[in-house]
């Protein structure tokens, strides 16, 4: 009891200034960071929250991982340059270049020298693309655009020339383009010297860009958290923890793109205690900076996957890393962030525990249906397949023959805010290992949900699992998003007393833009997954999981996330003391 207060008394400023700022920043920058938000919104996309269905909600990136805000770079230096030189055309406010009072008035229709453009437009084609190979018609033209088509025209005439073809211009058009020249003189030279300090800068991008097909995309996740309740708060200590995630996109065509992900991290789980200090063998509480963490900062890659439109059908190939949630929709919008640092602070409440279940090398298909006419709106099927040991070429093992989950969805969508999915999945489990794995493998101990009753499999016999979840979201308003799943899961194993069956749900709901743009306010409850009267296993009560958290737009690219996670009857043993999580979370994503 005196560690508990002691951590407790250890934290409480912590927890009250970050309440104190929250609030203190969402009240008074209510008026004064409006005019600031117009110059710098927060980034965000419209999300569809099921599978090529016209529901779209707002949320912060995604996949693609979601995704993250691009940083200023020489490219955009480049485009200003260019817009910049767009506006000094068309408003005329390059003083530097001007020799008369006349160079401000536009070159109009009835002018000499716009009908002689036009006419050596329109015999020598210095212009491509104009209707009726004209110059713009008989609209007037600021000085600036029309020493744009001048050029345009003395490169094509040169261009004659040196093609030996010169013979084709006449010595009247090279009159009428000399005095051209020497009227619009001023407005050339600027042309000139803005094209070639342009191409300067391109050129030194391409020379010193990382790749032309490449971008990098990053999120760095800090987080102080700590657990208390009885022994389990007496055996755990508040940590530090950091995983960071470096995803190479690359693009071949413009439509696809390959996903080469970098992880690293410290991160570990929390021991969860009994009512006489035995840990207790259970994945619940876990938080989504722990997957992939590799324990100590040493770096791997975690997921290699290649998304590819095929006609009408959106393909997804992953060589390792991939889970089902990376191409089926989840149908759980602002807390389902892919295990990322912006959405839900556990893994239970990102998603349903159904899309847990295997993972590693596969591939999958969406094919979209239906012409959105009906009651029904565009909806898709959705089919994927996953090995965990697909590298592996021994026996009992490879794409095949080893541990693998074959998933089955249907997306549909009523109306415009509410979609739902009904999904399946049929997975084979070697001995050992555990349900809800996340491809851990043949006899893996990796489990990332729900508790030892709902996941342990026959170490002795194969078994093979039929899983039915159905997910939904209902978007009533812009400003409040609620969502929810329910998964059953019937396990059949090969040996004696193998066979049980698992249950979980939840239901959460979303205030997003709550206090401020780009600001989630989430509360979440449910059951981890749970499994009753198993042999060999004590407590066969429900594991509730309750979690609230506000996830706070500190910018662009910085958020932080304070939250609290509820665990009653760690175990499935209502005997055990109820276990609190707190976490406060910072996430840079670049």
């Amino acid at each position: 009891m005196s560690h508990l207060l002691w951590k407790t008394l250890v934290l409480s400023p912590v927890v009250l200034g970050v309440t104190v700022l929250v609030c203190a920043r969402a009240m008074a920058t209510e008026v004064a960071s409006y005019s600031k938000d117009i110059k710098a919104k927060v980034t965000q996309t419209e999300a569809p929250i099921a599978s090529t269905a016209p529901i779209f909600i707002q949320t912060e990136q995604p996949k693609v991982n979601q995704q993250l805000v691009a940083q200023k770079t020489d490219d955009n230096k480049v485009l200003e340059e260019v817009n910049r030189y767009s506006s000094e055309g068309k408003n005329q406010n390059s003083l530097s270049q001007v020799t008369s009072v006349s160079q401000f008035s536009d070159v109009q229709p009835t002018d000499w020298a716009f009908q002689a453009l036009q006419s050596l437009v329109e015999r020598y084609g210095c212009i491509a693309g104009y209707p009726n190979s004209t110059y713009r018609g008989n609209r007037a033209l600021t000085r600036y655009e029309f020493a744009a088509g001048l050029n345009a025209c003395l490169d094509r005439v040169n261009e004659l020339i040196a093609t030996a073809t010169g013979d084709l211009v006449s010595k009247q058009d090279l009159a009428t383009l000399q005095r051209l020249q020497e009227e619009f003189s001023a407005e050339l030279a600027t042309l000139r010297g803005r094209v070639d300090a342009l191409e300067a800068r391109t050129a030194e991008l391409e020379a010193n860009q990382f790749s032309t097909t490449t971008k990098l995309v990053g999120e760095a996740i800090f987080a102080v958290t700590d657990i208390f309740g009885g022994n389990t708060g007496d055996a755990n200590n508040t940590v530090f923890q950091d995983r960071v995630r470096l995803d190479l996109q690359t693009s071949f065509t413009g439509k696809d793109i390959l996903h080469t992900r970098l992880a690293a991290g410290n991160a570990t789980a929390f021991s969860i205690r009994d009512n006489a200090n035995g840990v207790i063998d259970t994945a619940e509480g876990t938080q989504t900076l722990q997957i992939g963490s590799t324990g100590n900062n040493g770096v791997i890659i975690d997921w290699l996957a290649y998304y590819v439109p095929i006609g009408p059908v959106q393909a997804y190939f992953a060589g390792t890393g991939g889970i089902h949630s990376d191409y089926v929709a989840t149908n759980n919008p602002y807390f389902e962030d892919y295990d990322g640092g912006n959405g839900a602070l556990s893994t239970f409440a990102s998603e349903s525990a159904i899309y847990r279940i295997g993972g590693g090398a596969g591939a999958a298909l969406t094919l979209p249906f239906g012409s959105g006419s009906n009651f029904f709106k565009a909806s898709s099927l959705t089919i994927g397949y996953l090995a965990s040991n697909a590298n592996n070429p021994g026996p009992n093992l490879g794409l095949l023959e080893g541990n693998y989950a074959a998933l089955g969805q249907l997306n549909f969508s009523v109306g415009d805010r509410f979609a739902i999915a009904a999904t399946y999945v049929h997975g084979y489990h070697g001995a050992g290992g555990n349900l809800f794995d996340l491809g851990g493998g043949l006899a893996s101990t990796s489990r990332v949900v729900g508790t030892a009753q709902a996941n342990t499999l026959s170490a002795l016999n194969a078994s093979s699992s039929n899983s039915y979840g159905v997910s939904a979201a209902f978007r009533p308003s812009d400003k409040l998003s609620i969502s929810g799943f329910i998964s059953y899961h019937d396990v059949t194993g090969f040996g004696a007393n193998d066979d049980f069956q698992a249950w979980s749900y939840g239901l959460g709901v979303a205030l997003p833009d709550f206090g401020k743009k780009g600001n989630v306010l989430g509360i979440f409850a449910g059951a981890e997954p749970y499994a009753f009267n198993r042999p060999g296993f004590a407590g066969n009560d429900i594991p509730y999981h309750f979690e609230g958290f506000y996830k706070y737009r500190v910018s662009d690219n910085v958020s932080i996330t304070p939250g609290v996670i509820w665990l009653t009857s760690p175990g499935q043993n209502s005997d055990n003391d109820d276990a609190f999580i707190g976490t406060l979370r910072t996430t840079f994503t670049f």
